[in-house]
């Protein structure tokens, strides 16, 4: 399952590339405006809640037809969540980058662009559509691409969010003394679901 996902993930990526070019990206980065940290939003005193934007899952189908970015962020905030995470992987959540800028238009909330990162290409994406943060998930990247992607990610001023499921997938987040470790409960291999990894 994961090798789909993320051969998916390059084939978006280069076809996108193909519209928009890195420096034409790059050349977008001076207006990106104020940065809402993400990683300070999580140390705040009492529970910090990380609410997410996802128009559907490759397990539950579509989520809401109706749901739209901009309402949900809005209600999000309401309730006290402390950043908003946005899916936008296209072919298995129905998410875009169009999610990712109308998310930052309708909150105040740093925002995480959730996907499947395998491309320094992604980084400029979220840089200029919104983020504050991306997701770096162990499982999908070998040790070279990881640290070369969480450096890059942090030299364009985004904070990481470096994703786990089991301890050697941790003990390779913590050579990058990485700020934020969030632990997926989800074996993205098998597709498999159990709370009991957390602990």
């Amino acid at each position: 399952m994961i090798e789909q996902l993320i051969a998916a993930a390059r084939d978006g990526v280069e076809k996108r590339r193909a519209q928009t070019s890195q420096g034409d990206l790059e050349s977008r980065l001076p207006g990106r405006g104020e940065g809402r940290p993400f990683d300070e939003a999580l140390v705040r005193p009492g529970l910090s809640l990380i609410a997410e934007f996802k128009r559907r899952s490759p397990s539950a189908g579509e989520i809401s037809a109706t749901a739209t970015v901009a309402d949900q962020a809005g209600a999000y905030e309401r309730g006290g969540a402390a950043a908003l995470s946005v899916l936008t992987d296209e072919p298995h959540f129905g998410g875009s980058l169009d999610d990712l800028i109308a998310a930052r238009a309708s909150c105040d909330l740093p925002i995480l662009r959730k996907d499947f990162i395998v491309d320094p290409y992604q980084l400029y994406e979220a840089a200029v559509n919104g983020a504050d943060a991306v997701l770096l998930i162990v499982r999908a990247l070998d040790d070279g691409r990881l640290r070369a992607l969480y450096e890059e990610a942090r030299g364009l001023d985004l904070d990481c969010l470096v994703e786990v499921h089991d301890g050697e997938e941790l003990e390779r987040a913590l050579q990058l003394d990485a700020d934020v470790i969030g632990i997926n409960n989800r074996n993205l291999d098998r597709g498999t679901f159990d709370v009991s990894t957390t602990y």
